[in-house]
């Protein structure tokens, strides 16, 4: 009996020991938020109407200046603008997307930026303390730091989301969180645990695709750091330059859109044909169209892609501005004159 306590207390002296020693190893909460804020930046470009912000943000990944983000109508834009923990600025360079995760890559001409060690990644459980770091709200600019919320991971869940009529096209897991993420400019920011490392992106604002309330989550890192990775190798396939891609002229659905005079003219409707899908729609002179389904384009080029990507007889929803707010609008299936347009 007695070596049996014995050995029982022992045991409870090693994990007791074994617990205080893994929590002495972790960084005080303070400490772990500035050293992992400095390895997030604040990203801006196109945008700039209610619902659709021209900033996000974004994580250094590399020692070379990679930054992993989400693939956005903000990185849509002639020049996307990088600002780092201490107000360094820098013109970044989009280098490859990965449409199924949303991801997106960019590149600095930067060295010896602070980064998140991507190596020896694992999947974090439900119950794990967590900070996430983001530029909501747009409130941190130059050198200001940006926010930081702190949490628990609720569950880990293949992600069932929607963005309007549309399902989102990830479906991987994703860990739900139970601080609010879903802000602008929340996505692309970093998701901590309390030692710093990195363990998942903040994604889009969605809803769920069963209650239809927002959701708050982020996508693991490890499902992304091979996407990252085929996008460096130039394995990825950007849509806006993918020959495989078929182009629908909007004209087909009664959409005129401004001459392409530019390298990447925006989608600004012109006029309406009499009697067409627009027409029935609503789609009027002077909207700007930011999105087809959740694709979002930036360009005429874009649009006729994001149109030839709609699988046949589903309904077409576009996304316009109008007078400075977003509105979806539902031009239903593609017209039997589809075949003539395409390109």
């Amino acid at each position: 009996m007695v070596p049996n306590i014995l050995r029982r207390g022992v045991w409870v002296a090693i994990a007791l020991f074994l617990a205080m020693t893994t929590e002495s190893m972790a960084l005080r909460p303070e400490e772990t938020i500035a050293s992992a804020a400095r390895k997030v930046v604040k990203l801006y470009g196109a945008g700039g109407f209610r619902g659709l912000e021209a900033y996000q943000s974004g994580v250094l990944i590399s020692q070379e200046g990679h930054v992993l983000t989400v693939m956005s109508t903000v990185l849509d834009s002639d020049q996307i603008d990088c600002v780092l923990d201490d107000g360094t600025r820098y013109v970044a360079t989009l280098v490859g997307v990965d449409p199924r995760r949303e991801l997106a890559v960019l590149s600095l001409q930067a060295t010896d930026t602070p980064f998140f060690d991507s190596n020896n990644i694992e999947r974090s459980p439900p119950g794990t303390r967590i900070f996430a770091l983001s530029n909501l709200f747009g409130v941190a600019v130059g050198d200001e730091r940006v926010s930081a919320q702190h949490g628990v991971i609720a569950t880990v869940i293949p992600l069932a989301a929607r963005r309007g009529a549309y399902e989102a096209p990830y479906r991987g897991d994703v860990y739900l969180l139970d601080c609010t993420t879903n802000n602008p400019g929340s996505p692309g920011g970093a998701l901590v645990d309390y030692r710093g490392r990195l363990i998942g992106m903040l994604g889009k604002e969605l809803r769920s695709s069963t209650s239809g309330i927002w959701i708050s989550y982020a996508i693991p890192i490890d499902e992304l750091l091979p996407a990252y990775r085929d996008i460096l190798d130039g394995k990825s396939v950007e849509p806006e330059t993918s020959s495989l891609v078929v182009r629908i002229d909007p004209t087909v659905l009664g959409v005129v859109l401004l001459p392409d005079l530019l390298d990447k003219t925006p989608p600004f409707v012109e006029s309406i044909l009499p009697d067409s899908p627009a027409a029935r729609a609503d789609v009027r002179a002077d909207d700007l169209v930011v999105a087809v389904g959740l694709d979002s384009v930036g360009s005429r080029i874009s649009m006729s892609r994001a149109l030839g990507r709609v699988p046949a007889g589903d309904p077409i929803q576009i996304t316009v501005v109008r007078n400075g707010e977003l509105i979806d609008l539902d031009l239903g299936p593609l017209p039997d004159t589809k075949k003539a347009a395409r390109q």
